[in-house]
């Protein structure tokens, strides 16, 4: 592993996108070449030898550490959107939010009966959107071998509601 302060490239800015909240800024870490590259290793670190056959990034910075994730693993890339955003045929889940709902879709083709899932995100607060995107791969028959994160912001539990034997964070707040 490599001897890059990931937590010195995280940068803290307070009362974003509304008061009280202080939102824990990947940019930094992303300009640098050297962290990306120790942040994608250390994320992708306890699933090499798993078989992982896909990387499903949900949107939207989980597309930033899925591709070079799938690549580390020598997967393929399944993207997770908000619904609408897809041109081909999807499949869906809704779930509760604090005050309403949200969906989350693939393409009906993006994963297979039985193939061996790795769900991944930039990071995990509540765990709502990561939940459903566990509910949508199982949906589609897919084996979900684990999820992994850069970040966890552990107060807010959100690994609670994720359903899978193996999280993997590399930050925890």
């Amino acid at each position: 592993m490599s001897s890059v302060d990931l937590r010195s490239f995280i940068r803290d800015v307070p009362d974003f996108p509304k008061p009280g909240i202080l939102f824990r800024d990947i940019t930094p870490l992303l300009s640098d070449p050297d962290a990306l590259q120790a942040a994608v290793r250390a994320v992708a670190a306890p699933f090499r030898d798993a078989g992982i056959e896909r990387v499903m990034g949900i949107e939207s910075r989980g597309f930033i550490f899925g591709a070079p994730l799938a690549l580390e693993l020598g997967a393929g890339l399944t993207i997770v959107r908000k619904q609408g955003k897809l041109p081909f045929e999807t499949t869906s889940v809704t779930y509760d939010l604090e005050y309403g709902t949200d969906t989350v879709e693939m393409h009906v083709d993006a994963v297979k009966q039985g193939q061996k899932v790795l769900l991944a995100d930039d990071l995990i607060a509540t765990g709502g959107t990561a939940a459903a995107a566990v509910k949508l791969a199982r949906q589609a028959g897919a084996d979900v071998v684990g999820c992994a994160f850069l970040i966890e912001l552990a107060a807010l539990g959100g690994r609670k509601l994720l359903d899978v034997d193996r999280i993997h964070t590399v930050i925890e707040y």
